[in-house]
């Protein structure tokens, strides 16, 4: 050595090499585990910058600085820490295919490549930064576990390096190789015991919560249909939209195509989007990191991860805030989620089913939903028939409630009179199954015999008023939008009015049932 400010002594060298090594054992965080790595080389060793580049998917493709240099799209070197001159990693360098540049080389299985005299390396260019940042070696070696390539480790120096140093380099590589790759199987470790704990709590929460039929009940033409467009989806990975009024039983849908798919080894994860507040959806959703808002004291798995492999319901999708939106798409475009507070993606394998009661196509024109949005979600739409239009399947789901209902309460109930039977066909079910469920429900506990009764006045403390099943044109109209002005409490007007699920304008809807002669009563208030 010259004896120079810049000149380090052997056993400086390699106490700190042996600092840094210390410093990076004692981690199992790979973000902590990197930056020692990295910092450590730059305030040790006084090097001029540092920096790590990992093996990774082939994720930013469509943007990569050094894209028209990758023969293979499916892997590359993701720059993940960066020290010194340059901590950004966000740059040109952010991505490097596989045997391009002198670090994809390495990767490659070039060899490790180091130098005192980086001007006149013809491998090094960019000679005239080099000059201008004073840099005079340089030194990168690829980080090996056993036989498996980790990435690159790289640094430029501010002086010469000795033989020695390079050497010592190569070893410090190898035991950087093995802490990078503990704190990588501890992530992974984490991250599965952290889904796990996720999808057991999920699973607790299904059992608790009941669902409204075990299996779709019917025979007639319109619930047949849908159950062919089932059979025909299910093998499918397509999105899939179920569009049907309260209570026709639109989850049941989603679980039977699930059930039939590919994916049935793995969950059926639900969000009912109309129940989680504006403020918590992007983290329920997504998923948050600890501290990244008041009250997020620790970190959390969001429902799209907890699905990754199998499929996600989001149900009453229409009721998700605009900026929510325009994060589900992107999740759908990339197939990756962002925590909140948190600066990296996670790719997810998920396959989407959305529902709604609402016309999305009226939402899109008054402004309440994105366009882009429902083109993604519509890719299959499947449309659940109310119950009003399938009444010949009235008897079949009468029957299997009063087994349910009967077995659940401990009565013994043969079924219902025949001036029942008929007087339950004839009711035009505003809440469709799930207020006949609801009917059954309340009449086996009132039952004081074997055979249900159940008469007008139960029906009509039960939802809205009696709406004969219609025949004309003009009737099935107005009965259509009777049930949804009952649906709605008799709300025309804003974005949960009758108007805005009709797709109508408030004075259009209006003037229809001033022609159709629909009047709010008393009984209706």
């Amino acid at each position: 050595m010259d004896g120079s400010p810049l000149s380090v002594s052997s056993s400086q060298s390699r106490d700190a090499l042996e600092r840094i090594t210390l410093q990076m054992a004692s981690s199992l965080d790979l973000q902590t585990v990197l930056t020692t790595i990295t910092q450590g080389l730059v305030d040790e060793l006084d090097g001029a910058f540092a920096r790590i580049w990992l093996l990774g998917p082939g994720d930013l493709c469509a943007d990569c600085h050094k894209a028209a240099d990758c023969t293979n799209r499916n892997r590359c070197l993701h720059l993940e820490a960066s020290a010194g001159l340059y901590s950004n990693l966000d740059g040109e360098y952010r991505r490097i295919p596989l045997g391009a540049l002198k670090i994809g080389k390495i990767a490659q299985g070039f060899g490790s490549m180091y130098t005192n005299d980086i001007l006149s390396d013809d491998r090094l260019p960019n000679k005239q930064w080099m000059k201008d940042n004073g840099l005079r070696s340089f030194a990168a070696y690829p980080l090996k576990f056993r036989w498996e390539l980790l990435g690159v480790i790289a640094m430029f120096g501010r002086r010469p390096l000795s033989e020695e140093e390079f050497e010592r380099l190569a070893v410090f590589a190898n035991q950087a190789a093995i802490a990078i790759k503990n704190a990588q199987l501890f992530t992974e470790v984490e991250q599965l015991k952290s889904r796990l704990e996720a999808e057991n709590l999920y699973l607790r929460e299904e059992i608790k919560s009941q669902h409204n039929f075990e299996e779709i009940i019917g025979e007639s033409q319109s619930i047949t249909a849908v159950l062919r467009q089932i059979e025909q989806v299910a093998p499918t990975d397509s999105t899939v939209l179920i569009r049907g009024d309260t209570g026709t039983g639109k989850e049941l849908i989603a679980r039977a195509i699930h059930n039939l798919s590919p994916r049935r080894a793995r969950s059926l994860v639900k969000v009912n989007c109309g129940a989680i507040p504006a403020n918590l959806v992007e983290s329920e959703l997504f998923g948050h990191e600890k501290g990244s808002f008041t009250g997020a004291l620790q970190r959390r798995i969001g429902r799209f991860e907890l699905a990754d492999g199998g499929t996600i319901f989001l149900d009453e999708v229409g009721e998700l805030p605009l900026d929510a939106q325009v994060k589900l798409l992107r999740v759908l475009q990339e197939r990756e989620v962002e925590r909140v507070g948190s600066g990296h993606s996670t790719k997810v394998n998920v396959r989407v089913m959305a529902a709604t009661n609402r016309d999305l196509h009226a939402a899109v024109k008054a402004g309440s939903f994105r366009a882009d949005l429902l083109y993604r979600l519509n890719v299959f739409p499947i449309e659940v028939p109310p119950l009003s239009a399938r009444a010949s399947d009235i008897p079949h789901l009468v029957n299997r409630f009063v087994a349910k209902f009967s077995t659940k309460i401990g009565k013994k109930i043969d079924g219902v009179s025949q001036a029942t039977m008929d007087r339950l066909m004839k009711y035009a079910w505003p809440g469709n199954i799930r207020e006949l469920e609801n009917v059954i429900e309340r009449a086996t506990i009132l039952a004081m015999g074997p055979v249900l009764q159940i008469d007008d006045v139960l029906l009509q403390g039960n939802s809205a008023p009696l709406i004969p099943v219609a025949d004309s044109l003009e009737e099935v109209e107005r009965a259509h939008i009777l049930r949804v002005l009952h649906d709605v409490s008799w709300v025309i007007e804003g974005k949960q009015g009758a108007a805005t699920r009709l797709g109508l304008h408030p004075n259009t809807l209006r003037s229809r049932m001033q022609k159709l002669g629909i009047k709010k009563s008393h009984s209706t208030s």
